[in-house]
């Protein structure tokens, strides 16, 4: 069945995805152009609308009461502001040359093509399941929706024991170890890094390696996981490594996401180097004037390296999605890049990075000097002041600034926005010491501790 238009001569907006990047496209859309000259058509494939994939560590840990609070906004909501929305409905295929897509109904089967004048690809990314025996076992399962989290927490309700193992130390790994730690289950979690964190240097990262194990979790570092082990019934029952096994009543995977882009390929449309749809600064999908993708299916430009990079984050997604409906609304907007910040926590130890990290550097071709300090969060004589490790880069020649990490305890992980500022606007670390930082002594030290690494680069440069 072919749903063309027969009845009026109104454009077509078709989005693929009903989350962040695919709903913001969508209603800002429907700002900019009414009804009577756009009507938009949206696919999602799961139960959940425009919701926050990030808070689901914090809903299996018990932080947050239930999915409703993590919806910014309902399927019904978006139909009240006049958005065609199918729930329980997977696009299956796109022909970009008759400008439809197929889509199937979940629930009953059927199957429609619908044609478009615009579309928009927000498919996001799924989570990583290594190619290894039992991996798609009862009870082992990826964090990357809220259908995800509803299945972990089932899982977890009904677990004959409270063993549960972590593959991977990612965000992902790492959050939902806390989380399963406050729901009274003995963790261990299976890392094939060094450190856990390898968004951080492993020095960094040995830091929320020390916090972990603070928390009770067992770190095992080092280690690939080779196959699930199943039990008579078929559920999983333990991890095995090379060397060893580990009992498991549950197992989440946190190796991370790939973008999510099958229907993309499958139509010919062009993916970057880690798999993510490319486009240009409007979001609109290289070659295809009237195709457009965003969210955690697309490759970004890093504006510290100048390569493209694959980011799965929340804030990038909705911010793609208001420059993809502007666009498609007839207006003008742009996403320039990143820088790579990103902000997470074990239990109350927060962790804190962006820009380049060494090994960032080195595979760009930078030469580079790095500093590491340590400071406090408040002035050392004000109750609550707390250890913070900073860590600096500074292009060795430029003094340019790279990258920085911060570990720490309250009042750590939001300072890394001083450093995002500032390589945004490539700033030099020298420049960066003469900084006009509010202080106070409940808030800061006279000298911020991310000042502090600066006024150190500084002197490395100088030196170097």
């Amino acid at each position: 069945m072919n749903m063309s238009r027969t009845r009026d001569t109104r454009e077509r907006l078709v989005v693929i995805g009903g989350d962040a990047a695919g709903m913001s496209a969508a209603s800002q859309a429907r700002r900019m152009r009414d009804p009577d000259e756009l009507e938009i058509v949206a696919f999602e494939r799961g139960h959940f609308t425009s919701y926050s994939a990030c808070g689901i560590p914090y809903w299996v840990g018990g932080d947050v009461a239930g999915p409703d609070q993590l919806i910014a906004r309902t399927p019904e909501e978006h139909r009240e502001r006049g958005i065609g929305l199918r729930m329980r409905t997977e696009v299956t295929e796109i022909d970009v040359e008759r400008q439809r897509v197929r889509a199937r109904d979940l629930d009953s089967g059927t199957e429609t093509w619908t044609s478009y004048d615009k579309l928009v690809i927000a498919t996001g990314a799924r989570p990583i399941r290594p190619d290894m025996p039992g991996a798609d076992a009862p009870g082992v399962h990826g964090v990357q929706t809220l259908d995800d989290g509803q299945a972990l927490i089932d899982t977890l309700a009904h677990a004959r024991g409270r063993r549960a193992v972590v593959v991977g130390a990612g965000y992902i790994g790492v959050e939902m170890a806390e989380a399963l730690i406050n729901r009274g289950y003995e963790v261990t979690v299976v890392n094939r890094g060094s450190e856990p964190m390898s968004t951080l240097d492993p020095d960094m990262g040995r830091l929320v390696h020390e916090a972990m194990e603070g928390l009770g979790i067992t770190m095992v570092n080092d280690t690939e996981v080779t196959k699930v082990l199943t039990g008579e019934d078929g559920r999983v029952r333990a991890v095995a490594t090379q060397d060893a096994e580990y009992p498991a009543d549950v197992v989440v995977l946190g190796i991370g996401v790939r973008p999510e882009t099958a229907l993309a390929r499958a139509a010919g449309l062009p993916l970057g180097s880690h798999g993510g749809l490319l486009t240009d600064l409007a979001m609109r999908v290289r070659g295809h004037e009237n195709i457009w993708a965003g969210g955690d299916c697309v490759e970004v430009l890093d504006l510290v390296s100048g390569q493209e990079r694959h980011i799965a984050l929340g804030t990038h997604a909705n911010k793609h999605g208001q420059v993809i409906g502007t666009g498609v609304g007839g207006g003008y907007a742009t996403f320039p890049g990143v820088v790579g910040t990103a902000v997470s926590k074990v239990c109350d130890l927060e962790i804190a990075r962006t820009g380049l990290r060494e090994k960032d550097a080195r595979r760009v071709g930078l030469q580079f000097v790095s500093v590491t300090i340590e400071s406090t969060s408040r002035a050392g004589y004000y109750p609550g002041a707390s250890p913070m490790t900073v860590k600096m880069l500074a292009e060795r020649r430029t003094g340019r600034l790279l990258g920085v990490q911060i570990v720490g305890r309250e009042g750590a992980g939001k300072r890394v926005d001083i450093a995002a500022v500032a390589l945004t606007a490539g700033m030099t670390v020298e420049r960066m010491t003469a900084l006009d930082l509010g202080y106070a002594p409940p808030f800061s030290p006279v000298w911020d501790p991310v000042l502090v690494a600066a006024r150190k680069a500084v002197a490395k440069v100088r030196g170097s």
